[in-house]
């Protein structure tokens, strides 16, 4: 201990100080005689703010009382308690229990009352009753303290009728094992797989961390990082890292996880206003050192009264106002040192499992690489590229994406836990109203854009990703153009599908309908460009049944002065579609996708990609009968496509058109959770399910009622005044 003047309390001792010891939980079982032979032992310490009193995990034979100011507990970087007078702590000391169970440093200047094991022996020999009764008052203490305890576990999991098993049977990998109930998962696991550690658990098809103890009969498998739990573990751990990291080095940074861009992430700073090259230097630095002393994450039931207390405290008001619509009395917090967020998935064991992440300054705040840990199949060269595009043209950073984000902020929603907030209040149609009149708005902005351009501008290009509302825009798009006096007219890539056995195949040896070259390009530039120039020409029809294109049976087409060609596809943007005949003044080039959700609290959001996934699985099986499984088992295909083909071309837009909208998942619940809850448990589909759930339980439900038949979201969930 440093910093500290020692004198002895006989001399120095108070009349106040007396009043201070008697109150204490041990002493004030003493006699007043007996208190003052006690004092006589005793050492006065006085320390200065930041002095370690005891270190969790050194030996000790020191207890102290309490006579001023005040300490902080701390185990294991996680604050546990405040001491003030009249408190003690060490009183372990006293029973022979020499290593310390936690560090306590002096919060502010202190007085103490010190007994060291030394003392107490001088004590045990002058005045053998005096230091019996004080060992039977430590000792009596400590057993109220275990009662209580006792007490709060009870009230958290609640009485039960009957006793747990005392053996269950699991079945792992390894073949079928019987344990002890209790048994942590991580006992049950190998350490790799695929050569990869083990960092996470499925358990009955759940991830789960792997310190998750096992109570009942249960299926076990071993997530690593090769496996998409595992990469969402590492993901979700390097966040929380980053976070903690932003803690220590000054509560002035109020750093959020923004927008998930395939392996990067967008870190928001707020509004600091920060140097951001110095603040990658020193956050880098921070996140290492964590990684260096293998911080631990770990995972607690909380009430929600607790919960939302100590998210509170450490200033995520967003996320202790979402627990106040919490449907269960319990929730569970995840922590890395003083960083509490709301659990969502698996975490990874401990911080030594995160190698190879990397910060780089961004437009929007900084961008968070996670590393190669997490892109097996990705090559060095094709991540470069990915992130060279994201920093010279970031993926949602367009002006109506930060239009979008300013009204919800006028609004007053910028989490879920505002927007229950909300819907608490009675005041969702005033959201819907604002979204769905915010969507109007734009798209009659880009109609007026082209009329402005008329008549040069012949052709519009229009892409986007799957399930992003691509066609629900492009009516709406057409109404607003008739208004302007223009009439559209449609043109589908999808009908320039060369004939299958000429389509080419992917890695998998699959047919790869998503890639450029799956498409007819000499003759869709052909009839391009004579549609630029005025000419008639004969469209194809692509019977998708056959898998033929069939040559003449589509319209013929014409550009008439008074008309515009829109031509709808995944690459509508890329350059290797668009003749060079057509003059840049003759052509215009819109992206449309989802760009903007809620955060549930700093380190998660739902991603554009889950909300993508969501409208996808609900209009497939609500229209087309298609189970929630099979759109999820999909899913990893469509995205790699979308990697490839898709996103490369966003820089080329020159509109970006956002489809979200504020309210939507809300209403998406109400089909989804019904058909996620369909994916049976053992399906290689279970734990994205399950996932998804958790990501959509937080909201509070919206029927669709007051959803109007001309939104976007009505593509997915029916009843849409377009025919489709």
């Amino acid at each position: 201990m440093s910093e500290e003047t020692i004198s002895p309390m006989r001399l120095g001792a108070t009349q106040a100080d007396i009043d201070t010891l008697a109150k204490n939980l041990i002493l004030a079982q003493l006699e007043p005689h007996e208190l003052g032979a006690l004092i006589e032992m005793f050492a006065q310490v006085a320390v200065t703010p930041g002095t370690e009193l005891v270190r969790e995990g050194e030996s000790g034979d020191t207890m102290y009382f309490i006579l001023e100011g005040s300490a902080v507990v701390t185990r294991g970087a996680q604050l546990v308690r405040r001491l003030g007078p009249p408190e003690h702590l060490g009183e372990l000391a006293m029973l022979g229990v020499r290593r310390r169970a936690a560090t306590v440093t002096a919060e502010s200047i202190m007085r103490l009352a010190r007994l060291s094991r030394a003392r107490y022996q001088a004590l045990a020999a002058r005045h053998p009753p005096v230091a019996l009764h004080l060992l039977q008052a430590v000792v009596a203490t400590l057993g109220d303290d275990v009662t209580q305890l006792t007490d709060s576990v009870a009230a958290l999991v609640g009485r039960r009728s009957t006793a747990r098993p005392i053996q269950i049977r699991v079945h792992t990998p390894e073949g079928e094992q019987i344990v002890a109930a209790g048994t942590v998962i991580e006992a049950l696991l190998p350490t790799t797989k695929q050569g990869q550690p083990v960092v996470a658990a499925l358990l009955d098809s759940k991830p789960v961390m792997l310190d998750t103890p096992v109570f009942s009969d249960a299926t076990i498998d071993a997530v690593g990082l090769f496996d998409r739990a595992g990469r969402d573990a590492f993901r979700s751990s390097v966040g929380l890292v980053l976070l903690e990291a932003a803690h220590r080095i000054g509560a002035y940074l109020k750093l959020q996880l923004g927008h998930a861009v395939d392996d990067l992430r967008v870190v928001d700073l707020g509004n600091s206003s920060v140097d951001k090259v110095e603040l990658c230097r020193r956050l880098s630095t921070e996140m290492r050192r964590l990684v260096e002393q293998d911080v631990e994450f770990r995972w607690d039931s909380w009430t929600i009264e607790e919960a939302r207390a100590q998210l509170t405290r450490q200033g995520w008001i967003d996320a202790a106002h979402l627990l106040r619509t919490a449907r269960t009395p319990l929730t569970t917090l995840q922590t890395c040192g003083q960083v509490h967020a709301l659990a969502i998935g698996p975490l990874v064991p401990s911080a030594r499992h995160l190698q190879g992440f990397s910060l780089v300054p961004h437009p929007d705040g900084l961008l968070l690489d996670y590393g190669p840990l997490v892109r097996p199949r990705t090559s060095d060269s094709v991540h470069a590229a990915e992130l060279d595009r994201e920093l010279a043209h970031p993926r949602f950073g367009a002006e109506m994406v930060r239009s979008h984000q300013k009204w919800l902020a006028a609004l007053g929603v910028g989490s879920v836990g505002d927007f229950n907030e909300m819907c608490v209040r009675g005041e969702i149609e005033r959201v819907i109203r604002v979204a769905e009149g915010f969507h109007e708005k734009r798209i009659g902005q880009i109609a007026d854009t082209i009329a402005a351009r008329r008549p040069a501008l012949r052709v519009i290009g229009i892409a986007g990703p799957s399930s992003s509302g691509k066609t629900t825009f492009i009516k709406r798009l057409s109404v607003q153009l008739e208004v302007a006096g223009i009439s559209p007219i449609n043109l589908s890539l999808d009908d320039y599908y060369l004939d299958r056995e000429r389509t080419p195949r992917d890695e998998a040896g699959e047919y790869d309908y998503e890639a450029l070259e799956a498409l007819d390009l000499p003759l869709l530039r052909e009839h391009l460009t004579a549609l630029a120039s005025g000419q008639t020409v004969q469209t194809p029809r692509f019977d998708f049944k056959q898998g033929k294109c069939l040559v003449a049976a589509g319209p013929k087409l014409t550009i008439a002065t008074d008309q515009v060609l829109l031509v709808e596809g995944i690459h509508a943007l890329a350059d290797a579609l668009w003749p060079t005949e057509i003059p840049v003044e003759a052509r215009m080039r819109i992206f449309v996708h989802p760009s903007t959700t809620l955060r549930i609290d700093r380190l998660t959001a739902t991603s554009s990609a889950d909300l993508r996934l969501l409208r996808r699985i609900v209009r497939d099986r609500h229209g087309r009968a298609t189970p929630a499984a099979d759109s999820i088992a999909r899913w990893p295909s469509v995205r790699r496509g979308e990697r490839r083909h898709i996103y490369p071309t966003y820089a080329n837009a020159d509109a970006v058109f956002d489809t979200s909208l504020g309210y939507e998942i809300a209403v998406l619940k109400v089909y989804a959770e019904r058909y996620l809850l369909e994916v049976p448990e053992g399906h290689p589909s279970f734990p994205v399910a399950y996932r998804l759930r958790q990501l959509i339980d937080p909201y509070v439900t919206i029927y669709p009622d007051h959803v109007p038949p001309t939104s976007i979201l009505r593509e997915f969930v029916g009843g849409s005044g377009f025919e489709y």
